[in-house]
């Protein structure tokens, strides 16, 4: 039976039969697939319909997971399962529950829920292959932990979700993957394809009817499954497909450099990094509200990476006293690490740091952040705020027709990239000649 046998056989077995937009996923050969889809577009239906089709293909037993940030989002996908296994016959046994939840067929093939809050649930035997449920609400430390459970096996994931704003790394990762490069592809899937809800699809009366109620934004967003430019964005140039490696950790005996914004109510921001082969890797950091710089030098000196820390730099602002004594001199006293510092003007410090996000002639990053980062990766929206869960980016002011407002990014949200900023100045010096006659450098390597 050929492939397309195959698919005809099952899908009319239970009852689904697909539209053009639909197929096009379904028939997808890429291994990492990410489908962003309207409200109520069929997602959790498509997902369900993909694992069932590979089931089938492979040969012998698999292993499955329906990973989503908790148990209950992985319910839909769960329940479509059972029905369409009962109705080919090939269903052994299942739970009642999805908390967690098991489906086992007659061939021993399995299919198991995972709670994305348990990391240790995802540390098991590797799946032939996964589907993220309501994926855009998963974290991006979970996605990185997910792609790399299909390493073992070389298996596919699959992601399906819904987009809640232009930020965070599911829109960011739907356009990285938007063209189609090595085995990643995303999908659009407007919610008019649900022939069921919108008979007459696109030109339906009330898809029709949300478009002229509806901002563009939301339409494109919450309907046609398209993420609307982001606005006011400072580094649009950030990408966490390229710029977040789950790969990079700490080398021991590797020198170890802190990059300081000290703050107190905002954010102290606090950056380790190691330079290797001039690749800038911030694989961890400190990150913390309302915490004076002696509770976060204790943090530090508790990192299994202090015993190699060699060089730091701080925001200038560190050596003023506020009625006490300044962060900087702290550092020095409590570690003996004596922190650079110098004035930094605004723009030059995002033109330093938009040269760095640029690939390196051998296409390489220059700059490699660790998911574990997640202070500094909300800076760039790339995930949520560590502090309250929020949407909370660097930005410039904008008007509300999205115009940039003024030549200075607003002064928030901003703290771990600050002290990127710092360091990066610090170690290599501008990107151009910033009002100088030459450009700095202090050292290299």
């Amino acid at each position: 039976m050929t492939t397309n046998e195959l698919e005809t056989y099952l899908y009319k077995k239970v009852g689904f039969d697909p539209t053009e937009e639909q197929k096009v996923i379904l028939d997808s050969d890429r291994r990492f697939i990410l489908v962003a889809g309207g409200e109520q577009a069929g997602k959790s239906m498509i997902a369900s319909k993909f694992l069932l089709k590979k089931a089938f293909e492979t040969e012998g037993a698999g292993l499955y997971w329906l990973v989503a940030a908790d148990y209950e989002r992985t319910r839909a996908e769960f329940e479509y399962l059972v029905s369409d296994f009962a109705q080919l016959g090939i269903l052994k046994k299942t739970s009642k529950r999805v908390d967690p939840g098991r489906i086992e067929l007659a061939d021993g093939t399995v299919i198991e829920t995972k709670s994305a809050k348990d990391p240790r649930t995802l540390a098991m035997k590797a799946p032939n292959g996964i589907i993220g449920c309501e994926a855009s609400q998963l974290d991006l430390e979970s996605f990185y932990r997910l792609r790399g459970r299909c390493a073992p096996r070389k298996a596919w994931l699959f992601l399906a979700g819904t987009f809640e704003s232009s930020l965070g790394w599911y829109p960011q990762m739907f356009q990285s993957w938007k063209y189609g490069v090595n085995d990643e592809q995303s999908y659009s899937l407007p919610s008019w394809t649900n022939k069921h809800l919108y008979p007459k699809g696109k030109e339906d009366p009330e898809i029709l009817r949300l478009k002229e109620s509806s901002s563009d934004d939301f339409f494109m967003e919450r309907i046609e499954g398209i993420p609307s430019p982001p606005r006011g964005v400072v580094f649009p140039e950030f990408r966490p497909d390229i710029h977040v490696s789950d790969k990079i950790e700490y080398v021991p005996d590797e020198p170890v450099h802190v990059w300081i914004d000290p703050g107190y109510a905002g954010a102290y921001a606090v950056c380790a990094i190691q330079i290797i082969n001039d690749q800038v890797r911030v694989f961890d950091e400190v990150y913390e509200q309302n915490l004076i710089t002696e509770e976060i030098i204790n943090i530090v000196q508790n990192k299994p990476w202090y015993k190699d820390l060699r060089y730091g730099v701080i925001d200038i602002a560190g050596y003023q006293h506020q009625a006490m004594s300044a962060p900087a001199e702290v550092w020095l006293d409590s570690t003996g690490l004596y922190l650079d510092s110098e004035k930094i003007q605004i723009n030059d410090g995002t033109e330093r740091l938009k040269s760095t996000l640029k690939l390196t002639g051998k296409g390489e990053p220059k700059l490699i952040i660790s998911p574990v980062c997640k202070g500094l990766l909300s800076e760039f929206g790339a995930t949520a705020n560590p502090f309250d869960g929020q949407t909370k980016v660097y930005q410039w002011k904008v008007d509300r027709d999205g115009n940039i407002v003024g030549n200075q990014p607003q002064d928030k949200y901003n703290h771990g990239i600050k002290a990127l900023i710092y360091g990066l100045i610090n170690h290599f010096g501008y990107s151009f000649v910033a009002g100088k006659s030459t450009i700095r450098v202090k050292r290299w390597g």
